[in-house]
């Protein structure tokens, strides 16, 4: 709920920040008051953050941890295998028994040496390899059992504050795991338990942000030995072509087109380089692998070469940025890079207004789609095959099942090599949700006939079997959902990020 604070500036839940795109750099937000009883009770039922925890456009949570949290609960879950080599991994009863043990920072290495002379004594570290006896949640008899793992004492702080459902996790904590287990948490326990979830993300993933101190200084990036010898191979190559295009065997677009590839390939290289330099667990590697902010091309530039400009025509420069920005650029290496900057400020201001003129048109045309039946009774339906998912979303193994869940099935789906005896998998008609959709996925089925809004034969809108879940609350679509309105919505709201 809004509280009345001191001031005059706007104080917002660093966990909306992702939804609104806010930051604080100036942002201004506008504050609606809803005045009649009606619109106080519209607003705290509706309105509310807790209320709208997915998005609409692909069911992802809205409301995640970003930046230092995504940091912090990477660097306390981290288990450092470096810390295990020269000591045996300790064991404890209980995860109340490892905390304590952390806590007093002092623990014997070698359990059961009784002889006071001979006991080695070290710190445990939040993130060396141990071994405890845990409370896990067992899925078949939906109740707590005792289990052995091995972990470290970072992931037993973090599954502190985890709900007896979901626990015990035990891997490292990055982006992606942390937006899984959000929606996990929001598909079994609901928007409640899921507020309370991303609350003790943020509060544990700031103070280990904090704790951990993770910075980083100009000596944390270096420039790779072989840089040189790289660039010196380039260089060869590339007199090659020239030398070939001087003798007329080459055409002038084909001699471009090579030299292009041939720096491309070239700074591909050295950011290799410069990336297997970095310390495994330094600062810039827990930053980049974490997903908190940063990719390898930032870090690249950093210490490996910028590579390849455009020119304000959008035409690649044949001419390569060899330096980085910790070496520093000569003056024509940094006029060249200008053209970027400018390009991108200027393509700023023109793509909001072009983004906002698409959405407007998409939601003109889409504005009379609504869900108006219960099922409109079609045998038609779309196909959504496992290559084509592929040739869109490369091998990323979820792509195929999240194009399933929540699809009606438009015929029955059989496992590839079954028997007409044998039951499907799904009958026709049949809402595919998550273990479905991983039942088909294992079962290696090519292809699936789902039920489309395309397809559906409703004389006026789509029907509530063709449409579908709806994304935003994980259930089946309502009657009368202004469902042209939320995929209008839906493309037009990244269109600002993407280049039109």
């Amino acid at each position: 709920m809004p509280v009345l604070v001191e001031g005059s500036a706007i104080q917002i839940h660093p966990l909306v920040c992702f939804a609104f795109n806010a930051d604080f750099d100036g942002d201004q937000m506008a504050v609606h008051v809803p005045l009649s009883r009606a619109a106080q009770d519209e607003a705290r039922r509706m309105m509310l953050s807790t209320a709208n925890l997915l998005s609409p456009s692909d069911g992802a949570p809205v409301v995640a941890p970003t930046q230092d949290m995504i940091l912090g609960c990477y660097y306390l879950t981290l288990e450092r295998e470096d810390l295990a080599i020269d000591k045996p991994v300790q064991t404890f009863s209980d995860e109340r028994e490892a905390l304590l043990a952390y806590d007093i920072g002092l623990i014997d290495t070698r359990p059961g040496v009784d002889s006071l002379p001979n006991h080695r004594v070290s710190k445990l570290e939040l993130h060396s390899p141990i071994e405890l006896v845990t409370r896990t949640w067992d899925a078949a008899s939906e109740a707590m059992v005792d289990e052995t793992v091995r972990t470290t004492v970072g992931r037993v702080i973090f599954n502190q504050i985890l709900p007896d459902r979901l626990r015990f996790l035990n891997r490292t904590m990055n982006r992606a795991a942390l937006r899984e287990l959000v929606s996990d948490c929001y598909r079994v326990l609901g928007s409640d338990e899921t507020a309370h979830l991303v609350d003790g993300i943020k509060t544990v993933g700031f103070h280990y942000a904090t704790r951990g101190g993770v910075t980083i200084a100009v000596d944390d990036i270096t420039v790779p030995p072989q840089k040189r010898q790289l660039l010196a191979d380039a260089d060869g190559l590339v007199e090659k072509i020239d030398g070939q295009f001087q003798r007329g065997l080459i055409t002038e677009d084909e001699r471009y087109e090579r030299v292009v590839q041939i720096w491309k390939d070239t700074t591909q290289q050295v950011s290799d380089r410069m990336m297997e330099g970095l310390d495994k667990y330094g600062a810039v590697n827990l930053m980049t692998n974490s997903g908190a902010r940063g990719n390898k091309g930032n870090i690249g530039q950093l210490g490996g070469m910028r590579g390849l400009m455009a020119d304000p025509t959008g035409r690649i420069i044949d001419v390569p940025v060899r330096s980085n920005f910790r070496e520093g650029m000569t003056v024509l290496e940094y006029f060249i890079s200008t053209h970027g900057a400018r390009k991108g400020l200027a393509d700023t201001a023109l793509r909001t207004a072009d983004s906002g003129y698409l959405t407007r048109r998409l939601v003109d045309v889409a504005q009379d789609v609504i869900t108006r039946d219960d099922d409109c009774g079609t045998e038609e339906g779309t196909w959504i095959t496992r290559a084509e998912t592929e040739e869109f979303a490369g091998t990323e193994p979820e792509a195929f099942r999240r194009r399933l869940v929540g699809r009606f099935a438009a015929g029955p789906v059989a496992a590839p090599g079954a028997k007409k005896k044998d039951a499907p998998i799904v009958e026709r008609n049949v809402e595919i949700d998550e273990a479905l959709a991983l039942a088909i996925d294992d079962a290696g089925a090519a292809e699936v006939l789902v039920r489309s809004p395309l397809t559906c034969q409703s004389r006026y809108g789509v029907c509530r079997s063709c449409y579908g879940r709806n994304l935003a609350t994980g259930h089946l679509i309502g009657i009368g959902e202004a469902v042209g309105i939320i995929a209008a919505q839906s493309i037009g709201e990244p269109g600002t990020q993407l280049t039109m």
